[in-house]
């Protein structure tokens, strides 16, 4: 198993989601390294030990660097009713693209206490002072720094 970090064309470093996968891309198509959002949309999301910590509701881009700047994560409810949502920051998730389905290193209790929100009441997503909150919450680096 590889874990790609393969950094954006013209960049020095990783700057999204991690990719794994067993056999290299053979470039044939879309994916891994370069997909439309709206596959990635209802991908699990898992943690390490396995637990299923919900679902892709959302891909969320900062229209202005042209990045993306957090993946919306579904948790609970029963057929969307009632699900919390959480702003994950993009660097937190890796791809696991033989799985289909996205890893966050983040055991269920800790994301049951994170900041979140409800499909009805979304945070102020460009307030600064927010989103570095949910980016140390996941110990991730912002993205705009």
């Amino acid at each position: 198993m590889s874990l790609s970090s393969n950094p954006p064309l013209g960049s020095q470093s990783q700057q999204g989601a991690q990719i794994m996968q067993r056999q290299p891309d053979d470039h044939s198509g879309p994916g891994p390294n370069v997909m439309a959002a709206e596959t990635l949309q209802g991908d699990d999301v898992i943690n390490l030990q396995g637990d299923k910590l919900g679902t892709i509701e959302d891909i969320m881009l900062d229209v202005g660097s042209g990045r993306i700047a957090y993946a919306v994560l579904s948790f609970g409810g029963i057929l969307g009713i009632g699900d919390k949502l959480f702003a994950v920051p993009w660097t937190a998730l890796t791809l696991d693209a033989d799985r289909q389905c996205f890893v966050l290193d983040v055991p269920k209790d800790r994301l049951q206490a994170a900041p979140g929100f409800d499909k009805d009441h979304w945070p102020a997503m460009a307030d600064q002072s927010w989103a570095t909150q949910v980016y140390a919450y996941y110990n991730q680096q912002p993205y705009w720094q």
